[in-house]
């Protein structure tokens, strides 16, 4: 593959935001705090809009969001939509730009906008994030890169600013996205698991608070069960991690361990109640909605 410049950029560079849902208003709002010239496009304006108070620039297109931009981010859905985005972008774009991108799409989508990026003269940095709504808006995300060493400096301070760490992972593009699978692979079933926990103390007549309280403090508690399970006992499910985006990750890590030829039962029945609960109606709320799946049948709306 033919190498392809960096250019230099200054300490403060101009990033294109493009995606800007839970988390990637997060991540330009951190960009902004940071000092950073901050340049929003969503496909949907109006969620774009209210960075704009931040002191973003919002476009009404990607090009306009793009041109003359020293780093582009992308935080999308999917490889899909990462791709729509690069395509209307197309002509703001120029040679020796930086691709960040940080959506994870799985595998096969990011050695395919590996080669678009490519194709349009952009810098690839395949970088997954862990995190959800509140470390995007803290810039305590863990970024998880792989691309050239070459690009390092110049999206050294867009790094620093939406993440508390990063970890470089190689220079091969979709290194940092199989890593991402895997950290997945860890929260999803560990949701389901607190899931399973409230629905089998329902379901045995005992207080989930009972169950909480005996755990806390132990060396089996942690911060995400305690949390994820006050988020269902207030009913407060306002989503942190999408429920429906959670399923869709589900589907690329089967994806992956299918052509890796590993088998991972755990994250099969864990898509299997997320499709559930998707089903009757939770699909935009945290993915701890997932304890609706193993309610009786009559209950899954509530």
């Amino acid at each position: 593959m033919t190498s392809i410049p960096v250019h230099a950029t200054s300490e403060r560079p101009t990033v294109a935001v493009l995606g800007t849902g839970i988390m990637g208003s997060g991540m330009a709002r951190s960009l902004l705090r940071a000092g950073l010239d901050v340049r929003a496009w969503n496909r949907t304006q109006a969620k774009a809009a209210p960075l704009a108070a931040d002191g973003a620039t919002v476009t009404e297109t990607a090009e306009e969001a793009v041109s003359g931009a020293d780093v582009i981010v992308t935080m999308l859905n999917d490889g899909l939509a990462v791709a729509a985005a690069l395509t209307a972008a197309a002509s703001g774009v120029h040679r020796g730009q930086v691709l960040l991108q940080s959506s994870t799409v799985g595998l096969q989508a990011t050695n395919e906008l590996a080669q678009r990026a490519a194709d349009l003269g952009l810098v690839y940095l395949d970088a997954p994030v862990s995190g959800t709504r509140q470390p995007a808006e803290q810039g305590k995300l863990t970024v998880f890169v792989s691309g050239p060493t070459a690009a390092r400096p110049s999206v050294g301070p867009v790094l620093d600013a939406i993440g508390q760490r990063t970890v470089w992972v190689g220079e091969a593009p979709g290194a940092a996205s199989r890593l991402k699978l895997v950290v997945n692979t860890w929260v999803i079933n560990m949701v389901s698991s607190v899931a399973e926990c409230l629905n089998l103390a329902e379901g045995l007549g005992i207080d989930p608070q009972s169950f909480l309280d005996a755990m806390k403090g132990g060396p089996l508690d942690s911060a995400y069960l305690q949390g994820k399970s006050a988020a269902v006992l207030s009913g407060d499910l306002t989503a942190d991690f999408a429920l429906s985006t959670a399923l869709k990750d589900t589907r690329l890590i089967l994806d992956a361990a299918g052509q890796s030829g590993v088998m991972l039962d755990l994250v099969a029945a864990s898509a299997a109640r997320f499709a559930r609960a998707e089903a009757a109606g939770h699909g935009a709320e945290d993915m701890i909605a997932t304890y609706y799946a193993g309610l009786p049948a009559e209950r899954t709306g509530d």
